[in-house]
């Protein structure tokens, strides 16, 4: 019976809630080996959605993503962001590593948001999306992100706009980012992770040269951590 037992937790399909989801396929790997070593795979999903709460823009956001995306771009593989809350300043996203002829930017009003990261992920065009939805976004929208991922075999990150509430979501990535990049992991497929991580890069200001058009006109320039 214990060898049957044993056989059937052998089996990829199959984890022990104490222990870090095994992966048929490795991770994309985050650019920041402490944070690899604590996400199934290694990294972030791929053909899954990562999702990132921030207290306010410009907590280092975009310096979490970059290695990864850069990482990507070098490679010859595309990457988007989908309507970031201000103009993506070239210089900075090039001094990154950040290829910028493999980079979409794709702006949407508002209300279309949420279809726009969906189509971009179900493309197969871009290996990663980021993406910036206003407001909570409805579980039924979830599940098609994650579907969406999951077609297009991308690794898809969803960016909270400050003000949303932590609700739950069925994405199986959630990460809190906190000032100074310090970040807590609040969701995993593995045991909680019960001590926050600071990363060792810093994220540098750059000033954001003008601000997006509707539908977040009349929002004031503010710095903008890039890279």
């Amino acid at each position: 019976m214990k060898a049957a037992v044993q056989g059937l937790l052998a089996q990829p399909g199959i984890w022990l809630g104490k222990e870090l989801m095994r992966t048929s396929q490795p991770g994309l790997s985050t650019g920041f080996a402490v944070l690899d070593a604590e996400l199934p795979g290694g990294g972030w999903p791929v053909g899954g959605m990562a999702e990132v709460l921030t207290a306010r823009h410009g907590l280092g956001e975009l310096s979490l993503l970059l290695p990864a995306l850069a990482a990507l771009t070098r490679g010859g593989q595309r990457v988007a962001l989908v309507a970031p809350p201000f103009i993506p300043y070239a210089p900075a996203l090039a001094a990154a590593g950040v290829r910028l002829d493999r980079l979409l930017w794709v702006r949407a009003e508002a209300a279309l948001i949420p279809w726009a990261i969906e189509q971009t992920l179900k493309s197969g065009a871009c290996a990663a999306v980021a993406g910036w939805p206003v407001g909570r976004l409805q579980d039924k929208s979830w599940r098609r992100l994650q579907l969406a991922a999951e077609a297009g075999r991308s690794t898809g990150f969803v960016l909270r706009e400050p003000g949303v509430d932590e609700a739950s979501s069925p994405v199986m990535l959630r990460l809190a980012l906190e000032a100074r990049m310090r970040l807590r992991i609040l969701k995993r497929r593995g045991p909680p992770l019960l001590h926050p991580l600071q990363l060792e890069k810093e994220p540098c200001h750059v000033v954001a040269r003008t601000v997006l058009p509707a539908p977040r006109a009349g929002m004031p320039e503010r710095r903008l951590q890039l890279a």
